[in-house]
Formats: structure tokens, sequence, C-alpha cells
């Protein structure tokens, strides 16, 4: 039997397909379909899920605890996310400049963003020790007394925040590939006009990189709601529930308590909060991002 090119083309595509469609049907969709329905279902994993309609949504938005992971996941996201942006772009805009050793000062600043979450937690809650670690060592130098830290709940929180420094290098390098993308011309046509640097930062690096900006503030705010290594391993949900964040409420409600119906409902509203934030920040940007046209200019 002779198959058509076309067919044979179909075929193909199918074939090299097949692993990731295999995957997203068997690792994604059906799982996805499966916590829907459990969503509505009494389940302990040791009995028969009992169908019990929309309480664990209404049992959701009684929790204070879930209000407090709000709380706490939205505090993150709000200061987090920009520090992290902020920080990741200065240090791209520091290591844009071509100086002897440059790229072993890229090196290093990278190198942290490839270790393990767990790993990085771990060694932060060493560092953040306020016995013998040596952030609280180092300030002593100074005759400064370092804060408690993770056994604090004023300093909890922050100290997720320092954690989260620790891997800024990935946003680093995306940031300085972009700028350099940016047309020179462009600058030394703004310094002959007279722009001081924050003209020329405002009207010629951000509008050159604001695509890599907003894929960059989307993929922080998701990750940010997704917070979940530091919580378990350095805090546990820290002193009175101050580092409680959302996905580690949703954890705790699922293989501590065994609720997984409360587990999976909590699950979908994490998606549908951060869909409507991702929906919202797209439709937002549109007058704000800028593309490259095939003429070289943007649109």
């Amino acid at each position: 039997m002779i198959l058509s090119r076309k067919t044979r083309d179909a075929l193909g595509f199918f074939a090299f397909a097949a692993p990731w469609i295999i995957g997203f049907l068997f690792l994604t969709l059906i799982p996805m379909i499966a916590s829907a329905y459990i969503s509505f279902t009494s389940w302990d994993i040791l009995t028969p899920p009992r169908w019990i309609g929309f309480d664990n949504y209404r049992l959701i938005f009684s929790d204070p605890l879930f209000i407090q992971s709000i709380r706490v996941t939205l505090t993150f996201t709000l200061i987090g996310v920009p520090l992290f942006i902020a920080t990741a772009l200065v240090l791209s805009m520091l290591l844009n400049n071509k100086l002897p050793g440059m790229r072993i000062f890229r090196t290093v600043i990278y190198l942290p963003a490839i270790i393990s979450g767990v790993v990085v937690a771990v060694v932060w809650q060493w560092m953040l020790n306020p016995d013998f670690g040596m952030v609280n060592a180092f300030l002593g130098i100074f005759g400064i007394e370092g804060p408690r830290w993770i056994f604090s709940e004023d300093w909890a929180l922050p100290s997720i925040f320092l954690l989260t420094l620790w891997g800024v290098g990935g946003n680093m390098v995306i940031y300085l590939a972009a700028l350099q993308n940016v047309p020179t011309e462009q600058y030394e046509a703004a310094r002959v006009d007279g722009a001081g640097w924050w003209a020329r930062f405002w009207y010629i690096t951000v509008p050159g990189i604001s695509t890599v900006l907003l894929f960059t503030v989307l993929t922080g705010i998701i990750a940010a709601l997704q917070v979940f290594t530091p919580a378990l391993v350095m805090t546990g949900g820290g002193p009175n529930n101050a580092t409680l964040f959302f996905a580690f409420h949703m954890y705790r409600n699922a293989f501590t308590f065994q609720r997984m119906g409360l587990a999976c409902a909590m699950a979908w509203v994490l998606f549908a909060i951060i869909f409507v934030i991702s929906a919202i920040i797209i439709r937002g940007s549109r007058d704000m991002v800028h593309y490259a046209s095939d003429d070289g200019g943007s649109i």
C-alpha cells in the first residue's frame, strides 16, 4: 500500500509529537480532570471519595488560615517580584559593559540559579541561623546584633526574600541578552541630543526590552504565587504562620491532614487567581510592549 506524501507527513508529525501528546494526556490533562472531580468530594485517600458538592469551596473562604496564606502569598508577590526583577535588571546593565573579566562575573552571578531549590533552602537555613549563622556572624563584625530571621515572625518572610535574590542570575542572563539586542545607534543619537542616563534608560532601554520584561513579570508572578520549597524546608510555615504560603497550605491539607478534596479545590482557586492576574497583565500591557518590526523599527 502506497501512502500519499500528505499522509506520510501527517504520520511523521504524530510520530515525533507522540511523546509530548502522551505526556500531556497522562501527566496533565487527565490529572486536571481528576482533580476537578475530587475538588467536589470528601476524600482522605484511604476511603472512596464522597460527593459533597461545593462544600470544599465554601470551607476554603471561611478558613482563617486560607486568608493568612493569601495575605502572605500576595505580600511576597507584590514585594518580591519587583525586587527580583529590579535587581536582575541592574545587574544585567552593569554586566553589559565591555570590561576585562566581565565573563567571569557573569558566570559567578548566574551559577546559583542552577542549584536545586531544596539545596538552596537548606544552605540559607544554616546561613540565617541566629546562633551560628554566617549572616549574623558577618553583622557581628560591625557590632550589629542580627535578628532571629526564620525564627522571628517579623523577619521570617524577609528571609525568603533573601533566598529568592540568590537565584537572580537566571533573569539577569535573559535581560543581558535583551540589552545586547537594543541598537546602539539609538543611544548614540540620544547622547548627541543631550539625553541623560535616565532618559536613555526610560525611552530606549525599557521599550527595547519590553517584551522580555513582560515575559519575566508573568513568569515571576506565576512562580511567586506557587512558592513552596522555602516554606517547607526553611520555616515550616514560620512562627505564627508568618510564611504560610498558599501552596504550602494546600500541601498540608493534602498530605498532612489527608483532605485531598479540599486541597484540589484550593488548587483550582489558585489556578483561577493566576489566570485572572495573567489575563489582566497581558491585556494591560498592549500599549506598553513594543515588538520589533521587519524593517528594524518597533510596533
